[in-house]
């Protein structure tokens, strides 16, 4: 919930994706709803009393993980906490992006106002302030199983509140003491469950995920408008996304596809009707509907997962409105890892499709046109090699792809003996979108060399002229080898699609979507 589109509300039940993406990278501040708060001082009392009463009760006076029957004294608890912290943060590798640990700490504040993880308000509030502060934890991004939870990593968040580990504070890597003091934030001291209540849950994998999944459906409004270029370079037959033919065979994404070529290419004066002389087109211009369609069904499924998991408890313990405390699996990652493969093998498809329409506008025996889109082909090389990068890329992305979900190690002494591997399908799913969207900027450069080259800029549809007309103003026609270098050129094809207007500029002409209503 929004308040002026400047704060997020955070109540536990209503987070959506967009509010993710507007914290992590538009650095959208938060607050805790009134009744959010009741919620985690309701449930911190209950702790408390387990606490006063000496009550047994795993990860507030236990050890963990295999150590759960290894009672801990009152007077450790404290200690316990702060020692699982120091000793959890076991990462390696570079940082988290910075939107990526943004939205870790947003979905973790989210999880805990549900109130049912027993930490104190004011707990939850120092991770808060150090979010909208900018204090930024330094989390590596390899060490997590996805069950129990992401340990490693997000202790690694919890760090800078204790005046441990390293923080980003204004682009700077500091100590997380000096994080701290430069932003005007106190450290803290953890109490009884407080360190487990922080790190046993998925929010590490979901995050990446999540931002992954946002991109990705952005990147497959991208691939439609890639695709529709490139069937007006090849005069392509428009009777193929014609609505009957998709209602008849009514999968929500392939019609949504089929709707918004129809869109993009309406009015345009290149697309064809079958004639005896071209009666088909090829798989990846005709059964564009049938292939993107179904990379949109996974990715909505995902999204769906996501929006879930965002405003989901994952704690354990939990502590329940009337007072009970239930060991169980919410930590465990398996309900995300598999969606999270999923949506890196959607990805994978989308760029392996367009890797194949660039090859066809490249090779002159499938387009008619110089070989490798540049005049005076020989002396010039033009785009040869940027197909052999795209084929680099996919060929990349088959191996990424492989599901992290079927795979699992036993870990602390057994106890734990079936994880998820979610976080390793994240992160994957993440690169795989990655290499997936290089490929397809690479089509709309190639495309739009194709259609210069055809003189083809005039009459092309409703949503692919501002598309070629706003990709014109940042990346201009090849003429000759000797202007340009290929890798400056295909970088800003890319950023146009990551930074760029021409989605934003196509969707002021036509509308896109991801799924048919």
């Amino acid at each position: 919930m929004k308040e002026d589109n400047k704060v997020i509300i955070l109540d536990g039940e209503s987070l959506t994706l967009e509010d993710v993406v507007a914290v992590a990278r538009k650095n959208v501040q938060v607050s805790i709803a009134e009744s959010a708060e009741e919620a985690v001082n309701r449930s911190r009392k209950i702790v408390d009393d387990i606490v006063a009463e000496k009550r047994v009760v795993y990860g507030v006076n236990t050890g963990f993980g295999s150590l759960c029957n290894v009672s801990i004294s009152q007077d450790d608890t404290v200690q316990l906490q702060e020692n699982l912290i120091r000793t959890h943060a076991s990462g390696f590798g570079d940082p988290f992006a910075e939107d990526v640990v943004r939205a870790i700490m947003l979905i973790r504040v989210n999880s805990l106002v549900k109130g049912y993880s027993g930490i104190r308000l004011s707990t939850v509030k120092a991770l808060m302030a150090m979010l909208n502060k900018g204090v930024h934890p330094f989390i590596p991004e390899k060490g997590s199983l996805g069950a129990s939870g992401d340990l490693a990593p997000l202790a690694h968040m919890v760090m800078p509140l204790l005046g441990l580990g390293k923080a980003y504070y204004k682009g700077e890597l500091l100590s997380g003491k000096e994080a701290m003091q430069k932003a005007g934030l106190e450290v803290i001291q953890l109490s009884a469950k407080e360190g487990l209540a922080f790190i046993n849950g998925t929010t590490v994998l979901t995050a990446v995920g999540a931002l992954a999944t946002y991109d990705a459906i952005e990147l497959l409004k991208l691939s439609d408008i890639a695709g529709a270029l490139s069937l007006e370079v090849h005069g392509g037959i428009s009777s193929p996304f014609e609505e009957e033919l998709h209602t008849i065979r009514p999968q929500s994404g392939q019609l949504a596809t089929a709707r918004n070529i129809r869109r993009l290419i309406e009015g345009s004066g290149y697309i064809t009707e079958a004639t005896p002389d071209h009666v088909q087109d090829p798989y990846t211009l005709r059964c564009m509907p049938q292939i993107h369609g179904a990379s949109k069904d996974s990715i909505a499924y995902v999204k769906e997962k996501v929006e879930i998991e965002i405003n989901s408890v994952t704690d354990n313990p939990i502590i329940t409105r009337d007072g009970k405390v239930i060991s169980g699996g919410n930590f465990h990652g398996e309900p995300m890892a598999q969606p999270f493969d999923f949506l890196g093998i959607a990805v994978a498809e989308i760029g392996n499709v367009s890797e194949r329409r660039v090859e066809r506008l490249v090779n002159t025996q499938l387009s008619k046109l110089p070989s490798f889109l540049v005049k005076h082909p020989g002396l010039n090389s033009g785009f040869m090699i940027t197909q052999y990068a795209c084929a680099s890329l996919v060929s990349e992305n088959k191996i990424l792809a492989h599901p992290a979900s079927v795979d699992s190690i036993p870990s602390c002494e057994n106890q734990e003996d079936f994880v998820s591997m979610g976080t390793t399908a994240a992160r994957t799913a993440a690169e795989i979108l990655l290499n997936s969207r290089r490929v397809v900027a690479t089509e709309i450069m190639a495309a739009c060399q194709a259609l210069d080259i055809r003189g083809y800029q005039d009459k092309l549809g409703k949503g692919t002229q501002p598309a070629y007309k706003t990709f014109r103003q940042f990346v201009a026609f090849i003429e000759h080898d000797k202007d340009i270098e290929m890798y400056d050129e295909l970088n800003k094809a890319t950023d146009v699609m990551i930074h760029g207007d021409l989605l934003s500029t196509v969707e002021k002409e036509v509308d896109l979507d991801i799924q048919f209503s």
